[in-house]
């Protein structure tokens, strides 16, 4: 005879794998999550105007924010942060009729900006690290954004019937392509500036290529790289390339490239110290870093195709 093991706990006893409140937690699992977080101390000020906000003090509301990232995180869900803009909060609420002063407004805000926001996976990291990594990740969209929208203003050439602004993307991809192509292996940085109305567009990228194959680099870096660059060809306005090549136990090397005619003309090598060496903002001279080479940009290899111009 064999014994037969009968189920002694009835389905739905609360602490087994069947019951309501263990179900609820699995499926809270896969639910994903974003906090928005007022990161800046203005923006935390502003928002102190709405009754229903609880927080009177911007280090603590920070703390809070870190507890429940962490008590999120150790349920196992997925959750993103995102940054709370006071002054676009009041716009949503405006054009969507919301009042602003209730939390299911900032909840329906946050989710938005969920969808269509910068953000940034929360994987443990302290908020001191958090933070700056999700301003950056903003600023570098807003960058895009900005400079894509120069691109679909720019128009059709009036000679040849052309969309500049597709033109411009593609004579960008070529011109980074061969950059590269002539920087040869390494670990490269590269930074492009472009001035347009309202700001600086400013995009890096960063690659490495071994001595063979194609260099490795970020897809979503290079693709606002090259939105910028073509911002600048598109415009034709008097932007820069500058390119920083890291050697383990020797000297950075910088060369510089100026936008010019729809390419990129090599700077020579005081051209490029003085682009280093000088504030942009004020003309004011700055001292040179130490341990680097300030270098001629090289010529590029000619154009594969011969139609992007």
């Amino acid at each position: 005879m064999t014994e037969q093991h009968h189920r002694t706990t009835p389905p739905g006893t609360p602490g087994t794998p069947g019951t309501s409140a263990a179900l609820r937690r699995a499926l809270r699992r896969e639910v994903a999550g974003t906090v928005a977080v007022l990161a800046d101390e203005d923006d935390f000020t502003a928002m102190r105007q709405y009754d229903t906000f609880a927080f009177d003090d911007h280090s603590r509301y920070l703390a809070h924010v870190e507890e429940l990232l962490r008590t999120l995180a150790a349920h196992g869900g997925h959750t993103t942060v995102a940054l709370f803009d006071p002054e676009d909060f009041a716009d949503y609420c405006a054009d969507t009729g919301l009042d602003p002063d209730q939390p299911t407004s900032r909840s329906r805000y946050t989710a938005e900006r969920a969808a269509t926001g910068a953000r940034v996976l929360y994987t443990g990291q302290p908020l001191q690290t958090l933070v700056p990594l999700l301003i950056d990740t903003a600023v570098r969209r807003a960058t895009w954004e900005y400079a894509t929208m120069l691109l679909t203003d720019a128009g059709t050439c009036a000679d040849c019937g052309q969309d500049i602004g597709r033109a411009s993307f593609d004579r960008a991809s070529q011109l980074l392509l061969r950059l590269l192509d002539a920087a040869g292996p390494g670990t490269h940085h590269l930074v492009c500036s472009v001035p347009a109305e309202d700001e600086q567009l400013v995009a890096a990228l960063h690659t490495t290529r071994d001595t063979t194959g194609p260099a490795r680099l970020d897809s979503s870096q290079a693709a606002e790289f090259v939105t910028v660059l073509a911002a600048g060809l598109a415009r034709n306005t008097p932007g820069g390339v500058v390119l920083r090549t890291l050697t383990p136990g020797a000297p950075d090397r910088l060369h510089g490239w100026r936008l010019h005619a729809g390419g990129l003309q090599p700077l020579t090598e005081a051209e490029v110290f003085d682009a280093y060496c000088t504030d942009a903002r004020t003309g004011e001279p700055i001292a040179p870093e130490p341990h680097v080479d300030y270098r001629p940009g090289f010529p590029l290899p000619p154009d594969d195709d011969p139609h992007l111009h």
